[in-house]
């Protein structure tokens, strides 16, 4: 169970030892619907992928967008994960053998990484702990990686360009998380340790960011309050 912020907080957050042997309790109650939309997420892709297509997870933690693509696919996938966590690839790879998922995970940095070409490449709430200076980059690299026709699909928290409705929506938010068992305390120790760490745009902006990379379009596939998660497809 998720405890990491139960004390006062000495550094900035980051997916280290720590957050890793908690990460998919974190995760599940942290990230409203977590679940139903990696769920959602590995069910869309499934049905528009053929056999032997080419899946890569970047920041792929400790697997589960890859491992729920594993369960529901009827037909062999070339499964791919990179994370630059060697604490969260360790559980991912603890993960994959477990359920018996042939997945092919590496320690990368993924803002320099050389993307193999795919026919779909995910990154779930990963581009919003890449500096913006760095992201739009990544995203045309990641456009640049895909086959044609190619998807990417993205998840990420977001805000409002409309200030009161941002602020209603933080306490819609911080309810949630109440509402998962999560102090007060802890709640205030983890937002201190995000500060400047994780850094969303607006739903326009990301799709933005998408067309502006090369994609043909974007249309947003799930979207609670401050999260969303898009499918970006190339041309």
């Amino acid at each position: 169970m998720d405890t990491v912020f139960t004390r006062p907080i000495e550094k900035q957050f980051e997916f280290d030892a720590s957050v890793a042997s908690v990460f998919d309790d974190m995760a599940a109650r942290s990230i409203p619907f977590y679940k139903e939309n990696l769920t959602l997420i590995a069910q869309l892709l499934c049905a528009m992928l053929k056999e032997n297509d080419t899946v890569v997870d970047l920041g792929c933690s400790t697997a589960n967008t890859l491992l729920m693509i594993h369960k529901h696919t009827t037909v062999p996938l070339q499964l791919f994960g990179f994370d630059n966590a060697e604490a969260m690839l360790e559980i991912a790879a603890q993960k994959s053998h477990a359920f018996g998922a042939n997945i092919t995970l590496e320690k990368a940095d993924i803002t320099t990484l050389a993307i193999p070409h795919a026919q779909a490449i995910v990154a779930n709430y990963t581009l919003q702990f890449i500096r913006p200076p760095k992201r739009a980059l990544l995203v045309k690299s990641i456009c640049d990686a895909l086959t044609q026709g190619g998807m990417f699909v993205f998840s990420e928290k977001i805000v409002h360009e409309d200030k009161t409705l941002s602020k209603a929506m933080i306490d819609v938010y911080l309810a949630f998380k109440r509402q998962q068992g999560y102090s007060d305390f802890e709640i205030a120790q983890k937002r201190e340790a995000l500060e400047n760490v994780l850094v969303p745009y607006t739903e326009q902006e990301n799709k933005e960011m998408a067309l502006k990379a090369g994609f043909a379009h974007v249309e947003t596939l799930f979207k609670w309050g401050n999260f969303a998660t898009y499918l970006a497809k190339k041309a």
